[in-house]
């Protein structure tokens, strides 16, 4: 059974910092792309920033040069860093990890930057 399990969530003040951190299963770890999702109130899920086993990483615009993803290979954790948090950043924000056409899911995490 695959399981990505997400935790690091929370209120944030505007241009403050949060750190995502996702404990994937062995298995899929070392051979699957892996990074984040968000989805906010009434809009479209969209593709917030990705890593691949190598370590190559691609932002969504909105995020490039806020948001750092990285892995811990050894820890089977992927970690998403915001920083500069803006009130539009206020999403779920879901982890994946994906190989060809597999896409597992974690369960999301609350992501509300307001003052």
């Amino acid at each position: 059974q695959v399981q990505l399990v997400e935790s690091g969530g929370g209120l944030v003040q505007p241009g403050g910092s949060l750190r995502l951190s996702c404990a994937a299963s062995g298995s899929i770890f070392t051979s699957h792309n892996m990074g984040w999702y968000r989805q906010a109130p009434g809009k479209q899920r969209e593709l917030v920033a990705k890593i691949t086993p190598g370590g190559s990483t691609n932002y969504a615009d909105s995020v490039k040069g806020r948001f750092t993803v990285s892995r811990d290979n050894a820890k089977n954790t992927v970690y998403l860093q915001l920083n500069s948090l803006k009130p539009e950043d206020t999403a779920v924000y879901y982890c994946y990890a994906r190989q060809l056409v597999t896409t597992y899911w974690g369960q999301g995490t609350q992501v509300t930057v307001s003052s």
